[in-house]
């Protein structure tokens, strides 16, 4: 009667055994299908986000006149926020003692251009001075980031062609002017720089004013919600 009674039990415990590592077989394999579900699932995602990336409009956000000490920090932040990287065009006398500035700028993966060194109308002045404009600017840019400049906005949008300076030297322009440094009406600015947008503009706007950046930062929600994507300048004139 004991021996049965063991047997039966040795028995019992024996099926239980099976029976908890067939639960744990088939749960192993349901995880395992769960995993592969998801993968396949979040590769799709990826797959589809970078198709929306590849036809969504682009455009340009750049500022001149920087680094201001108080403004271009509060606008880099709020970019850093958005996930938007911009383009500023810089004034090389107003580099020294912000140097922090423009490293962030570069760390951020923002693009750095020349705005000269005093913000001159650079298409009236000899090719030695207006190379002595660029070079000064471009030589504090290379100092902080360890990259030149190869884009420069010409204050006033003037440009002399034969401008070289024995480096690589694209000038940029705008198809779009906020106006910003005329007003300090934040609707004004913000009406300016996102009625009729499209595909490869280029806006230009100044990190040197309050109101700027304050618009800045609106304009770029509201063309966020639009659907356009932002990239640096030389994305667009590179194409």
């Amino acid at each position: 009667m004991g021996s049965d009674t063991t047997d039966i039990g040795v028995i019992a415990g024996i099926g239980i055994f099976l029976a908890v590592i067939l639960w744990m077989a088939t749960d192993a394999g349901l995880d395992g299908r769960l995993t592969q579900a998801a993968v396949r699932d979040s590769a799709q995602s990826a797959r589809e986000e970078t198709a929306k990336e590849e036809i969504a409009p682009r455009v340009a956000l750049t500022f001149d006149d920087g680094p201001h000490p108080t403004y271009t920090p509060a606008l880099l932040d709020g970019l850093k926020e958005r996930g938007i990287r911009a383009t500023f065009f810089v004034i090389g006398k107003n580099i020294p003692g912000r140097e922090e500035i423009l490293r962030r700028m570069d760390e951020e993966g923002h693009l750095i251009g020349n705005h000269t060194y005093d913000h001159v109308e650079i298409a009236k002045l000899s090719l030695e001075e207006a190379c002595s404009q660029i070079m000064k600017t471009n030589k504090l840019i290379r100092r902080i980031t360890g990259k030149n400049a190869g884009y420069v906005r010409p204050p006033f949008g003037e440009w002399n062609r034969e401008i070289e300076c024995g480096i690589d030297l694209l000038p940029v322009g705008w198809s779009v002017d906020t106006l910003d440094w005329t007003t300090s009406n934040t609707a004004e600015i913000v009406e300016r720089g996102t009625k009729n947008i499209e595909d490869g503009d280029i806006i230009l706007m100044h990190d040197y004013y309050a109101s700027s950046v304050e618009a800045a930062l609106e304009i770029a929600d509201i063309l966020a919600e639009q659907g356009f994507r932002f990239v640096t300048a030389d994305e667009l004139i590179l194409e």
